[in-house]
C-alpha cells in the first residue's frame, strides 16, 4: 500500500495578508448591510442591536456599534489574544466608517426584500469568513461564537444563526412582521456560509 500523502504545514499569513482580508472582509460586509438597509430589514449580531437602539433613541449607529462591541473586546483580549482583538478593533472600525460613507457610493433605487435578504446574508457571510480565517471577526457574537468554537467545538456559525435570530425577532417592535421574516432569511443566509465553510479542521487560518 502507498504511504499516505503528508499533509503540508501551514503558512502564517502575512501582515499585508491580514490587512487586505480586513478591508476586502469589511467591505463586503459594508455592502450586504446595505442589502439589508435599503430593502428595510435588519442586521444581526450587534450591528441589529446597534440598529435597533438607532431606531428606538435616534443615537448615531457608529457610536452605538462601537458601544456595544466594549465587553467583547475584554472577552476577546482574554480568550482570543491581543493580535485577534487588534484586528478585530479594526474591523469594527472600518465596518462603522464604510456603512456611514456607503451611501455616498452605493445608491439601490428599490429592492425586494427576499432578494435583498439572500444576496444581502451571502455577501455579509462571506465577508466574515475571509475576516474569520484571518483569525479576526467583527466583534461582538463573532467573538462568542469564535470562542465557544474554540473551547468546545460547537460550530460558529450555528451560534452565531441563533443569536441573530434572536436579534431579529425584536426588530418585530420596530418593523413589519413580513420583513422581519425576511430579516431571518437573511441570518439564515449569512451564517450557513459559517456553518458550511468555517469547521474545525477544515480550514485553520494563523
Amino acid at each position: 500500500m502507498s504511504e499516505p500523502e503528508a499533509t503540508p504545514p501551514q503558512q502564517q499569513h502575512t501582515r499585508f495578508e491580514d490587512a487586505l482580508a480586513i478591508a476586502s472582509g469589511t467591505l463586503l460586509i459594508s455592502v450586504g448591510v446595505a442589502f439589508f438597509t435599503t430593502a428595510g430589514l435588519i442586521t444581526g449580531g450587534t450591528a441589529g442591536l446597534a440598529f435597533l437602539t438607532r431606531y428606538a433613541t435616534g443615537w448615531g449607529f457608529g457610536k452605538v456599534f462601537f458601544l456595544l462591541n466594549l465587553p467583547f473586546y475584554w472577552l476577546a483580549l482574554r480568550k482570543m489574544g491581543v493580535a485577534f482583538t487588534l484586528k478585530t478593533f479594526v474591523a469594527v472600525a472600518l465596518v462603522s466608517v464604510l456603512t456611514e460613507l456607503q451611501p455616498h457610493f452605493l445608491q439601490f433605487g428599490s429592492l425586494q426584500p427576499v432578494y435583498a435578504a439572500v444576496a444581502g446574508g451571502l455577501i455579509t457571510g462571506t465577508g466574515f469568513l475571509i475576516l474569520f480565517r484571518h483569525k479576526c471577526s467583527l466583534g461582538g457574537f463573532g467573538v462568542l461564537a469564535l470562542w465557544l468554537q474554540d473551547r468546545f467545538g460547537w460550530r460558529a456559525g450555528h451560534v452565531q444563526m441563533g443569536l441573530d435570530c434572536m436579534v431579529v425577532l425584536l426588530a418585530l417592535l420596530t418593523i413589519e412582521p413580513w420583513r422581519v421574516a425576511c430579516s431571518i432569511l437573511g441570518a439564515v443566509a449569512l451564517n450557513l456560509v459559517l456553518a458550511i465553510n468555517h469547521r474545525p479542521g477544515r480550514y485553520l487560518g494563523i
